[in-house]
């Protein structure tokens, strides 16, 4: 199957992951895939921004990972900031609370939330 197929988009370029600290390839890469995951929803808007990945290199910390997403999502901001004590715990929360603020924005549309002619008890058609 492609991307075309599944109706994934490629949010590669419209979706920066960096990372900041001590933070391995593999760890980003699970990132990545996890936000592009809770983006991939079909029907969106446009979709671009950023998502911050940092370890914390103190040892006393006790939950060193932490990410922000800051992303555009059609016309709505969606702000996500989590942390965890591993990379795994944070990707999949991220993932979780993208998933949510992205859910929201969809059914939040404009055109969802009105009909199209006011009901009868208001002046509309059927008095």
């Amino acid at each position: 199957m492609t991307a075309r197929n599944t109706r994934i988009r490629d949010l590669t370029d419209a979706v920066r992951v960096r990372a900041d600290g001590d933070v391995d390839e593999e760890s980003l890469a699970y990132v990545r895939e996890k936000v592009a995951t809770a983006l991939g929803r079909p029907g969106l808007g446009p979709v671009n921004g950023e998502v911050r990945v940092l370890r914390a290199s103190a040892p006393h910390v006790e939950l060193p990972w932490w990410a922000g997403a800051d992303l555009q999502v059609g016309e709505d901001l969606v702000v996500v900031h989590v942390r965890e004590a591993t990379v795994r715990e944070l990707a999949d929360r991220l993932h979780d609370r993208l998933r949510g603020r992205v859910e929201r924005v969809a059914h939040r549309a404009e055109d969802a939330r009105r009909t199209s002619a006011p009901p009868p008890w208001r002046g509309g058609p059927g008095n």
